[in-house]
């Protein structure tokens, strides 16, 4: 067989550093009159990490900017004074057309941006589900961590999770993940036919996967540290050691994502995945090291 070399990351700083040794991308922001994006902007652009694209109503983005103090010479502003729909027709038409790498969503809704990504004309379509994949840099674990569904999928089905892995898997093979460990998390580590999430687990387990191991159903505790595991007579590659955490619902999810960053001393970057290519799409919560860590998740991209 041949040796595979996993690459391990632990700290988002090293995408931001593959990033940084990459050509600038360019990256296109639907409705860019917001401070909180334009300051997590200006500092990429700084960084050398991508070329921006504003779309929106220029007086205000300019206004905006000032009050930030982000010099917009030499940066590419389409004036739209039409609504951030209209911005976000814009906005995916750049990269639809090659003119722009990465879709970014500024000040407007998720589902309206949505909406444009998945135009079956003039949209992003690549599969048949987007969904959001969050990698976490946390004290209290050995390496990055991803997790998936926190935001877009309330209640995903078994083929639906098959998408959502897939999409993780292919962000963690993106920036050098080439063999990541997927712990499919539930609240027991049983099959109970009462919990489907444990059902889904199994079939999951259970299915032929190329470029990743799968494994569960895990708790928490199971998925992430290995002396809980013996603990519990677990044997398992992935227990302990996994890079992808797979939610059983959004509700699980959300609480994960939003416990890590805002009790754990976690810092995160986000994504969303399914597209034709990677959307920065973030949280009016999310800090501005997240926005700006987010933007350089995307352009760290393979």
């Amino acid at each position: 067989m041949p040796l595979i070399i996993l690459f391990m990351i632990h700290k988002l700083s090293e995408l931001t550093e593959k990033a940084k040794n990459k050509p600038s991308r360019r990256i296109a922001v639907a409705a860019a009159e917001d401070d909180a994006v334009l300051k997590s902007i200006e500092t990429a652009t700084k960084n050398g990490i991508i070329i921006p694209i504003l779309i929106g109503h220029k007086t205000e983005i300019e206004r905006m900017a000032q009050s930030i103090d982000f010099d917009l010479d030499g940066v590419e502003i389409i004036h739209n004074d039409k609504g951030a729909d209209e911005s976000a027709k814009i906005a995916v038409s750049l990269v639809k057309n090659g003119e722009a790498d990465i879709l970014m969503k500024g000040f407007i809704s998720t589902g309206a941006l949505l909406k444009a990504v998945l135009d079956k004309e003039n949209g992003l379509r690549k599969g048949n589900i987007l969904s959001h994949v969050s990698f976490f840099e946390s004290p209290y674990y050995h390496k990055l961590l991803c997790a998936t569904d926190v935001a877009m999928n309330i209640a995903p089905d078994l083929d639906t999770k098959v998408h959502i892995l897939n999409n993780a898997v292919e962000a963690c093979h993106k920036i050098g993940i080439s063999m990541p460990k997927v712990a499919v998390a539930t609240a027991v580590e049983t099959v109970n036919p009462k919990m489907e999430a444990t059902v889904h687990a199994a079939e999951l387990k259970k299915m032929q996967w190329q470029g990743c191991l799968v494994d569960g159903p895990f708790a928490i505790d199971i998925a992430v540290d290995k002396e809980s595991a013996a603990h519990k007579g677990i044997v398992s590659e992935v227990a302990g050691d996994c890079d992808i955490i797979l939610m059983p619902d959004i509700e699980a999810g959300n609480i994960f994502y939003k416990a890590l960053n805002f009790l754990g001393g976690a810092v995160s970057a986000a994504v969303v995945m399914g597209a034709a290519v990677p959307i920065v799409l973030t949280s009016r919560s999310d800090s501005e090291t997240s926005k700006m860590l987010s933007i350089a998740l995307a352009a760290a991209m393979d």
